[in-house]
């Protein structure tokens, strides 16, 4: 990928991947794991696939969210988080506007909860969706159908 392509991928994708990053971290930490993100893309820019750049980019905001999230896991860290929590809700979070949907999206596993979200909050292609969660579109199709199999007997159960 040369310099001007690169240049094209981060014009395209640094509004979709700040709203990925801000549903994930503290706003005000969105724009530095957005620089991180993109600076780790660039130097492994050898290894993405053209048309797959929005994914391979999601996969890398999802590692270094990890990064991030453990960094906080400190005493100090741990009162920031608590206190940024009501400035950068989860993209669950942003969906869930009844008691019900989210006691139903508890109902999840950790992986169940991230393909359903990257389908229904990021609005990507479920072949997309398992590039980004480094699987298969089997298993993310899988997932998916899980996922939203389990919300729809936890929402039934409520009925």
């Amino acid at each position: 990928m040369t310099p001007e392509q690169f240049t094209e991928v981060f014009r395209e994708h640094l509004p979709a991947l700040s709203r990925y990053l801000s549903r994930r971290v503290a706003v005000d930490d969105v724009d530095d794991l957005a620089a991180s993100v993109f600076e780790i893309a660039w130097m492994k820019r050898a290894q993405v696939v053209v048309g797959e750049e929005l994914p391979w980019l999601y996969r890398i905001a999802a590692f270094q969210v990890a990064n991030h999230r453990r960094r906080l896991n400190t005493a100090a860290g741990f009162l920031r988080m608590q206190s940024s929590v009501q400035s950068s809700p989860s993209p669950e979070a942003l969906a869930i506007l009844d008691f019900d949907l989210a006691e139903a999206w508890k109902t999840l596993t950790a992986a169940e909860a991230e393909i359903l979200a990257l389908v229904a909050f990021e609005d990507l292609t479920i072949q997309d969706a398992a590039k980004s969660a480094g699987i298969t579109a089997n298993a993310a199709s899988l997932r998916l159908f899980k996922a939203r199999k389990k919300i729809e007997a936890a929402l039934a159960e409520k009925d």
